[in-house]
């Protein structure tokens, strides 16, 4: 981004903020979308590396996949750059055809050696979300080989085996399948790094909006793309204000200095609940709060430890309180909605049988443990309450807060003792969070693989053959009994204390419409938003 364009960038933030003189009742600019949101977990801009809420929502509305589904519908798969696509005989190679006369922001036509250099760019710089496509045999030394350009508009993708075929065309959805410019992106190389320093924080994509500018802890700016192959979104702009407290949303809401607020708490929804000049709009997510117990911690290793701690939340009382129709109570990695979900919860505060857990793994007179938490009014106030009820076992739980950026870093290196937080689905397929919570492949320090089970040091060979089998299977039936047991099994043993699943609740100016809350943050969607006069 140029300096000029930084300073372009800059006026137009702080006029859309509200900057200059305003009388109190203020109106949001009617070409611009202002929402009210923490965005501290935005590491990086690149589709190749996005793995965190946020980043996902604005790459969802500024890049193009392959393939996309119905958010109403997740079976309803069809063609977005990929115009056709065939499944060879053996199940094990996918041909795309890519659709004609598209183009990126930037103006260079849309040819099939996009995705091909998108696909091999992110197996070969491996960040986090590399699994997603390595799953499939896919490595930095074979795959120029299983994915190939055929024609200009034609390619191949060859996987290691016959997987049922919608979990790739699922994971092609991920913000790791997204397509970036080639041309544009490789004129920004530095030292064979395909151009990663670059993309961290500028743009490569045909969507139906740009990133203009993003300023960690502070701003993201977004402008219509004029290339984009769809209809033409109404909003000139869209702009991410970093405010994470729900209170100062709410302020800010009530005043019309921004449409949306992304982060109310309970006390601000039922507040708003009567402004007649606002709305309050829900959709259940795939996202998942969990705490995940560092099993290279010795106590926390224990199996009855691990137990004793799922009988210390008060999950309903969180639900109903804490996090007021912004959750609702599940403890299975399979979110509701997917293929195999368990909608078993067999865990409720029990301090006395916690205790008696305690005492037969060696704890009796309990331990001190840390936990690191991301400083949101709600994950501080889950993780304090959680802390009150462990401490009635004789568990002392000391909270450590940061931003988003520190306790994820701290967490991908497996530094910590117990990680409080929420997953969400990287696409639509049960194996998404199968790979990661019940699947490990290497549990070394070193491992190309690093999913959630390895971050907390889980080994667990057994069960990571099950998921394996379970992906094989082609039958839907079938397979989701096969999810149901892994669940089960997951329940009861795992160092994971699932807890909820989350109810995503925006309020929003009563003039805006057309905002839509998908299942996964990359479906949330603001390209269809309107405000009326």
């Amino acid at each position: 981004m140029t300096h000029f364009s930084k300073i372009v960038a800059a006026a137009i933030v702080s006029a859309a903020m509200g900057l200059t003189s305003a009388p109190a009742q203020a109106e949001t600019p009617p070409d611009t979308l202002i929402q009210a949101w923490q965005i501290d977990d935005i590491i990086s801009l690149d589709p190749a590396e996005v793995f965190e809420f946020t980043a996902s929502e604005v790459l969802g509305n500024s890049y193009q996949p392959l393939v996309g589904y119905n958010v109403n519908d997740v079976s309803d798969i069809f063609g977005v750059i990929a115009e056709s696509w065939e499944v060879s005989e053996d199940g094990k190679t996918f041909s795309f055809v890519i659709k004609p006369d598209l183009q990126f922001a930037s103006g260079n036509p849309i040819t099939a050696a996009d995705p091909v250099y998108s696909l091999q760019r992110a197996v070969k710089l491996d960040k986090s979300p590399a699994f997603i496509l390595t799953q499939f045999g896919l490595t930095a030394d074979n795959v120029e080989q299983m994915v190939r350009q055929t024609g200009d508009m034609t390619f191949e993708l060859e996987m290691d085996k016959a997987y049922a075929p919608t979990l790739l065309l699922y994971c092609l959805t991920a913000t790791v399948g997204f397509v970036v410019d080639k041309e544009l992106v490789v004129s920004h190389e530095a030292d064979g790094d395909f151009g990663y320093e670059w993309l961290k924080t500028n743009y490569a994509g045909s969507g139906a909006f740009t990133i203009r500018d993003w300023r960690a802890n502070e701003v993201v700016v977004l402008e219509r793309n004029d290339n984009f192959s769809g209809d033409a979104p109404a909003m000139m702009r869209a702009i991410y204000r970093h405010i994470p407290e729900g209170s100062t949303q709410r302020l800010l809401l009530e005043q019309g200095d921004i449409d949306i607020a992304r982060n109310l708490g309970a006390e601000e929804i039922v507040a708003l609940s009567d402004n007649p000049d606002i709305k309050i709009e829900n959709g259940i997510k795939g996202s998942i709060y969990y705490m995940g117990l560092n099993q290279k911690n010795e106590a926390l290793a224990n199996p009855k430890v691990a137990e004793a701690m799922k009988y210390l939340v008060d999950y309903q009382t969180i639900a109903d309180t804490i996090m007021n129709g912004k959750v609702k109570v599940h403890q299975a990695f399979l979110p509701e909605g997917f293929l195999g979900a368990l909608n078993d919860n067999p865990y409720a505060l029990d301090v006395e049988k916690a205790k008696t857990l305690l005492a037969e793994a060696g704890y009796a007179d309990g331990f001190t443990v840390t936990m690191d938490t991301r400083n949101t009014p709600e994950i501080t106030a889950i993780a304090e309450a959680i802390q009150q009820t462990m401490a009635q076992a004789g568990i002392k739980l000391e909270l450590i807060p940061g931003d988003g950026q520190q306790t994820l870093t701290k967490y991908r290196a497996r530094n910590h003792d117990i990680y409080i937080g929420r997953w969400g689905p990287d696409y639509q397929d049960p194996h998404t969070n199968a790979d990661t919570f019940a699947r490990n492949p290497d549990n070394s320090d070193d491992a190309a693989s690093k999913p959630l089970a390895w971050r907390n040091a889980w080994d667990i060979p057994e069960m990571t053959a099950q998921a394996d089998a379970a992906v094989l299977e082609k039958d839907a039936a079938a397979r989701a009994e096969m999810y149901v047991a892994l669940q089960t099994e997951h329940q009861q043993v795992s160092p994971f204390v699932i807890m909820f699943q989350e109810i995503e609740v925006l309020g929003l100016r009563n003039n805006v419409d057309g905002f839509i809350i998908g299942p996964s943050f990359n479906d949330n969607s603001f390209r269809n938003v309107t405000k009326s006069e």
